[in-house]
Parts: C-alpha cells; structure tokens; sequence
C-alpha cells in the first residue's frame, strides 16, 4: 500500500504522519505543497497537523489553494481515501471536501493535552478497527478546533453516520461535541485530534494505531 503525506509550510506533524502510516505497513511518499502532480498508484493521502502559511488569513486557507490541494481535491473526488489531521482537517474544510468550519477555541486558549473520544461509527476504513462506542483517549494540540456547522447540517452529519468521533468532555466548544467527521463515500476523515501521537507505548498510549492498521487491513482486503 502506498501513502502521500503532504507538507506545507508550518506544518509539523508531517512526519509523525509519515511514521505511522509506515508503523501500519504503508509505503510513504512525501509531497511537497508546490507540487502539482501526486505519485502513481496511491491508496491514501495525508494532510499533517502544524499551522500551514503560519495560519494567516483563515486556518488551513492559504494551503487549501496550493498546487498540490488541486490534485488532493480531485484524488477524493474520484473516491480516494484522505485523511486530514488538525490543520489538514481544517484543509480539508476550506476545499469543500469537508462541510462546515473550525472558529477559536471558545476558551480563547490553546489546548494541549490527551483527551477522551467515543467512536461513534466504526462502519469506514478508519474506524472499523474500533467498537462502536468504544472510549479512546487521543491528544490533541490545537487553538482553532471549534468544529460549527448550521444545525441542518449537524443534522444531516448525524443522520447519514458521518460523525466518526465525538469528545468525551468538549475540550474546545465544538457543535454536538464533534471532533471529526466522514465525506459521504466515508473515505475522507477530518479529524482534530492527532492519531498518529498514539501509536507507541512511549507517547503513553496506543488508541490512535488501530486507526492506521484498519485503513492497511481494509485496503489489502479491496
């Protein structure tokens, strides 16, 4: 299986991203955010976490327009797998794969620590490594992850199953205490919280790696 992690400027998570798409047996290439074709033959891309263009303007707005995003955009489109973490989630937004936008936290405040999830669809190629309901514990690291959208469209998230995580305890103020949601295909996932910090007992906890291994089991079994 073959992986794109694409890199802007500001982000910093890219590796991190890169390692545990390698830790669950995937090939990885890096795509720099200029580029403006992808490598052959991928299965799935990643948009890392960080703060790309130094987050002027809107979060994840300037990156949205890159060269690159034109090629991301058109991957989904044709039914590839993307999944964007923290300012890929907000990438993601800004490109209309995505509905809705992530405002400031409604504490004003970055924040940064571990924090409770529930899986609320394990039924997509990231999640089915998951029960549904199950409690994870992911980190997460962010000042601008108040997932809003209008109350029809937090209807129909949640009535089509494309919430995949809700918060625990709403660390940020987030609508219907989302923290990441599905496409309609369910094969692009925008999420907050950073999976790819929980993959080795070292980071104080594992929660984030069944993530990654389901999207490898499921794509060799296709």
């Amino acid at each position: 299986m073959r992986a794109a992690v694409v890199t802007f400027p500001g982000s910093n998570c890219d590796r991190d991203l890169a390692v545990a798409f390698e830790a669950a047996g995937f090939e990885v290439h890096r795509v720099w955010h200029r580029d403006t074709s992808l490598p052959d033959g991928l299965d799935v891309i990643g948009l890392p976490g960080g703060f790309s263009f130094g987050d002027y303007l809107r979060c994840g707005a300037i990156a949205a327009n890159a060269p690159i995003c034109r090629e991301v955009k058109a991957f989904a489109e044709r039914g590839g797998h993307v999944l964007g973490i923290c300012n890929g989630f907000q990438v993601l937004l800004e490109t209309g794969l995505l509905p809705g936008a992530l405002m400031r936290n409604a504490n004003l405040h970055f924040v940064c620590k571990p924090v409770g999830l529930r899986v609320e669809n394990n039924q997509s190629p990231y999640t089915s490594g998951y029960d549904a309901g199950a409690e994870i514990t992911i980190p997460i690291a962010h000042h601008d992850g108040n997932y809003q959208a209008d109350a029809e469209t937090i209807a129909r998230l949640d009535g089509d199953g494309r919430v995949a995580f809700r918060y625990i305890d709403n660390p940020n103020g987030s609508a219907s205490d989302i923290a990441g949601i599905f496409s309609a295909n369910r094969r692009v996932l925008g999420m907050m919280p950073h999976p790819e910090r929980a993959i080795d007992p070292m980071h104080g906890g594992t929660d984030g790696l069944a993530m990654f291994t389901a999207l490898t089991e499921m794509l060799a079994d296709a």
